[in-house]
């Protein structure tokens, strides 16, 4: 039986600067690169405010978290910001479990996690 290797990753620009990421299966070793390049290319495009959507992510390995990681540390090198949102109970206790939690800015929802960029002028 073969593996499925495809992360289902989709985005969606709500402004100059701020855009939703969304991941949805697993993503691992295999399949992380994908991820990278979709952050990168949206960093490059502008953005400065990413909200990563985990709600239909079922498992993230050590790479998939050191992609995201990745992504944090080039948003605030250039004064940007990125939030989890969304994450089911088993992402939620990996951050956990991993002290991401205190790294990450996590929401339960994109709204939420959208909420004060909006209030800041966040969407442009």
């Amino acid at each position: 039986m073969e593996k499925e290797t495809d992360a289902q990753l989709s985005s969606q620009q709500l402004g100059a600067q701020t855009a939703v990421l969304r991941i949805g299966g697993e993503v691992d070793l295999y399949n992380t690169p994908q991820l990278k390049e979709q952050i990168l290319a949206l960093i490059e495009s502008g953005v400065r405010r990413l909200v990563v959507d985990l709600a239909e992510t079922q498992y993230l390995d050590s790479t998939a978290l050191g992609a995201l990681i990745g992504g944090l540390k080039r948003l605030r090198e250039r004064g940007g910001e990125l939030r989890l949102a969304g994450p089911r109970p088993r992402i939620r206790k990996l951050l956990e479990i991993t002290r991401l939690l205190k790294v990450f800015e996590v929401r339960d929802s994109v709204p939420q996690a959208l909420e004060d960029w909006d209030a800041q002028g966040g969407k442009g």
